[in-house]
């Protein structure tokens, strides 16, 4: 999966989601103005940041090479997913994991509107 697919997919998850220039060389991608993906354009090797839950995040930490804690992130919930190491499949999954989580924390009436759409 290269960057350009990602991108598509984290904007095909909901109308809602944002794309936006964050620093001078990152892009975030965010729901009800919430993160739920990071890339650094000028990374060495193209990877995306990820918010996962912890249990799970460490797990696929253990089970995958191209999942590594995420570069200049709280360690404990962001993690990178290094495009050329992984699967499609499991790049889209986890990108919808760390969508979905982010959802999930919103105030109930913001997220009961972005479902509904």
């Amino acid at each position: 999966m290269n960057i350009e697919d990602v991108r598509e997919f984290a904007l095909s998850l909901n109308a809602q989601v944002k794309e936006e220039l964050f620093a001078e060389d990152w892009i975030c991608w965010r729901i009800a103005g919430k993160w739920f993906m990071l890339m650094q354009l000028d990374a060495p090797e193209p990877r995306v940041a990820v918010k996962l839950p912890p249990d799970v995040g460490a797990s696929l930490r253990e089970l995958h090479d191209g999942i590594r804690p995420a570069y200049h992130m709280n360690k404990t919930h962001w993690n990178d997913l290094y495009l050329n190491l992984l699967d499609d499949a499991i790049v889209k999954e986890q990108i919808e994991v760390s969508y979905r989580l982010v959802v999930s924390k919103l105030p109930k009436k913001v997220a009961l509107s972005i479902e509904n759409q």
